[in-house]
């Protein structure tokens, strides 16, 4: 899976949270990998990131959203987050990171 957000154009805000990123909170790398996430990457080209998620057959967006709103250290991770972060133009209220559209694939050629 691969989402996109925006960082607030800062760049105090961007190399602090390029900081907070270099060793994120073990219950925030538990919380991901609970839920079905095997392997998560984040990229950044000036205010833009990019994330890309290898997930297996149990993971569901809508179970994650679930268990992340029960887990009180993730709302603080995500809270704390959201200081750098800004949505996307096409961004629905409470929406961050959003699920990018595949459009080629070598492989499928």
């Amino acid at each position: 899976m691969c989402l996109t957000l925006d960082l607030k154009d800062d760049p105090t805000l961007i190399a602090e949270y390029e900081r907070h990123h270099k060793k994120i909170w073990p219950e925030i790398t538990r919380s991901i990998k609970d839920v079905g996430i095997e392997d998560l990457e984040i990229y950044r080209l000036g205010t833009r990131l990019f994330m890309i998620m290898d997930v297996n057959d149990s993971f569901s967006p809508e179970a994650k959203a679930r268990s992340d709103a029960a887990n009180p250290k993730v709302r603080q991770w995500e809270e704390l987050m959201w200081r750098f972060q800004q949505p996307l133009p096409q961004a629905k209220p409470g929406e961050k990171w959003l699920p990018m559209k595949k459009i080629f694939s070598l492989k499928e050629q």
